[in-house]
């Protein structure tokens, strides 16, 4: 689950295994706990609540964030359960758990592991009617109502509460401070049944009090607040269900909205972190809530799908914003700006200016101006490209079709944003790179054309402008192959976005060809591989991804399949339903799923069910809407000013 509140509030919180996991203040990209789990014990034993048994999600609306979880398990004979209520506060940020435990004679211990640092020391516990942690000026607060009979904290792996009631099967310990360290904090509450308030702030003084006034308020006045920001947003989107569409799809479009609009940042208005979650997050810290412009700009199409343009313009007026000097942006960054990661996407570059044609070519750019970020970028692209550093799957440089696409595309867009002599130029150079696709990347008499009877194929990406029959080396752990025996759905983009038709002969030899490599059919339907030998995923145990491994299938890519489809102007449903049903038990797109017979890993992944991959993907459930929200046989990516452009070149084009 991921949820937050439409108010003033900045608190996002998600749930896994049944548990609260991260939850980020006070933006998207600044988690600032690991986990907020439950012991359950009586007098003859204790267990870990996300390891009592099976436990089920319960969902209201399809566009309101899932709230509830219900654990069962029967233990020695006797029945217990425990009803989980997750809910952000719309006007403080706090983090309110509503409780309540089933079963005779048990008693109930949450434990929270603090990470107001990145890595999670340096933090300082300690009780005063109430557990608090601290880290510089950061601060939070867990409060019970009812409340806590004792309370302790301690340090992770040494005298937290678990390794407590590991030794000694029961709480013993009621430390009170716990200094400059990787800290924990539990307490055993009163009662069955109660609320939780887990509240931040910027002061060790100030934790306490937007806890106590969520308590005081009470948690049906603060639901009742919750739904209705929610369902007053809902009512404004102007998303209308297409005819004929099944209510298992119109389902997952409202969630996927909801989706995009919990990842919005309330701090940063605009930014938008490719999902609030950490892939294999048990064993890694590589987390996804950084902002990458590829992703944002995804989610921003897949805004104007719904009708959100107030919300598109913000997001790109943001990345205006974030445009460095030159004319580029960052691999990714946190909301605030900081970069992370510095290498060079030239897809990146052109993304933005495709959002900002289409909100022009919609007529809803409004009164934002943005030809100081078109021209920037799109002078960037003309002195870089053609060749970028990095493709889109962040590995490889070389000249790929995606990145060619996206740049042709940007460049005619950006036409519209410069002056007559700036335009003849950029033409020029898009119309020249256009017309040397095939020549760069698409490949002919090669074992793969043998393979699968065809004259050509277009490849995931040459290494360079003159070689496209060289070697390629694919990170993760996939090896060194040859660059024109590795293919990726990637050249869809030159159908998707206008520069060559979906029924060239080229583009469906291509697609022979993906089909046969890449496809991959699961119970739960067809989903496809990035490329061969990818070493993004699980290990064949089913054991987490650990810097290599074996990249598994992606719904994301069910989606970009299915817009071939659409182009061709076949049926799109069953891409649809495919990622409907690869989603996850609260219905969020995971990035990859399990592609393989049921591995020996405990848990054991079911064959078409999510990976520890990041889960949600925005882009996912982008695609999704774009998809199931295409008007006519036309992606919404596609521009007027590109057709026109690049299918008759004597079109002008209009001036800026």
């Amino acid at each position: 689950m991921v949820t937050t509140a439409l108010g003033s509030s900045r608190l996002w919180a998600t749930v896994g295994q049944g548990i609260v996991n991260e939850v980020y203040w006070p933006d998207t990209g600044s988690p600032r706990i690991r986990d907020l789990g439950f012991i359950v014990a009586d007098d003859k034993g204790w267990w870990v609540e996300v390891k009592l048994g099976k436990y089920l999600v319960v969902t209201r609306e399809a566009y309101l964030p899932p709230a509830k979880v219900v654990h069962t398990v029967v233990r020695e004979g006797k029945d217990c359960e425990l009803s989980l209520e997750f809910l952000p506060d719309p006007d403080r940020d706090v983090l309110l758990v509503r409780y309540a435990l089933a079963g005779e004679g048990l008693r109930l211990y949450p434990l929270l592991a603090s990470h107001l640092t990145q890595d999670g020391w340096h933090n300082d516990a300690w009780v005063d009617r109430g557990l608090f942690a601290a880290a510089g000026k950061d601060a939070l607060c867990l409060l019970g109502e009812p409340g806590f009979r004792r309370m302790s904290v301690g340090y992770f792996g040494h005298s937290d509460g678990w390794q407590d009631f590991n030794k000694h099967g029961r709480m013993t310990w009621e430390f009170g401070e716990a200094e400059d360290g990787n800290v924990t904090l539990m307490g055993e509450l009163e009662g069955s049944g109660g609320v939780l308030a887990l509240a931040f702030a910027h002061s060790r003084e100030d934790a306490r009090a937007p806890a106590e006034r969520s308590v005081t308020e009470g948690y049906g006045s603060i639901r009742e607040c919750f739904l209705a920001g929610w369902e007053a947003w809902h009512d404004g989107l102007s998303m209308s269900r297409p005819r004929r569409t099944a209510d298992e799809l119109w389902e997952m479009a409202e969630r996927s909205a909801m989706v995009l609009k919990v990842h919005a940042d309330r701090t940063y208005p605009g930014a938008t972190v490719a999902s609030l979650s950490i892939p294999w997050g048990e064993t890694n810290n590589d987390p996804y809530h950084f902002v990458w412009p590829r992703d944002a700009v995804e989610t921003g199409f897949g805004l104007l799908a719904i009708g959100e343009f107030d919300s598109a313009r913000q997001l790109l007026d943001y990345l205006a914003k974030k445009q460095l000097p030159d004319g580029h942006w960052h691999q990714n960054f946190h909301p605030t700006g900081q970069p992370r990661w510095t290498a060079l996407q030239l897809d990146e570059v052109g993304l933005p200016i495709l959002l900002a044609a289409k909100l022009r070519e919609l007529d809803e750019l409004g009164s934002l101006d943005v030809t100081r970020m078109v021209k920037r970028a799109a002078e960037f692209i003309e002195e870089h490209g053609p060749a970028s550093p990095q493709d889109r799957w962040e590995e490889n440089d070389g000249l790929s079709p995606f990145t060619l696409a996206v740049e042709i595309a940007a460049l005619v867009a950006a036409t519209s944003w410069l002056d007559t002599s700036a335009r003849k130029r950029v033409l020029a150079k898009a119309r020249s790179w256009n017309e040397q696709i095939e020549e760069w990347t698409y490949v002919q008499k090669t074992r793969l054309t043998d393979k699968y009877g065809v004259d050509g194929y277009y490849i995931r990406i040459a290494p360079s402008v003159r070689v496209k029959h060289g070697s390629l080396t694919i990170a993760n752990g996939g090896g060194t192959w040859c660059a024109e025996e590795i293919v990726a759905l990637d050249f869809l983009y030159l159908a998707r976005l206008g520069l060559r038709e979906v029924d060239d002969e080229r583009i469906q030899n291509t697609l022979k060809v993906v089909d046969g490599e890449l496809k991959v059919v699961t119970p739960r339907g067809v989903a496809y591989h990035r490329f061969q030998h990818d070493g993004y995923g699980e290990q064949t145990s089913g054991a987490p991804y650990s810097g290599s491994g074996i990249g598994r299938a992606w719904p994301l890519l069910a989606g970009e399949r299915g817009h071939a489809a659409l182009l061709c102007g076949g049926d799109r449903t069953p891409y649809l339903e495919a990622m409907v049903r690869m989603s996850g038990p609260g219905g969020l797109i995971p990035e990859q799923v399990w592609d393989d017979n049921p591995p020996s890993h405990t848990p054991p992944h079911r064959p078409g069910g999510p990976t520890g991959s990041a889960m949600p993907l925005v882009w996912a459930h982008s695609e999704f809407l774009k998809l199931l929200l295409a008007p006519d046989q036309r992606p919404l990516e596609l521009l007027e000013i590109v057709t026109q452009t690049l299918v008759n070149p004597s079109t002008p084009i209009p001036p800026g």
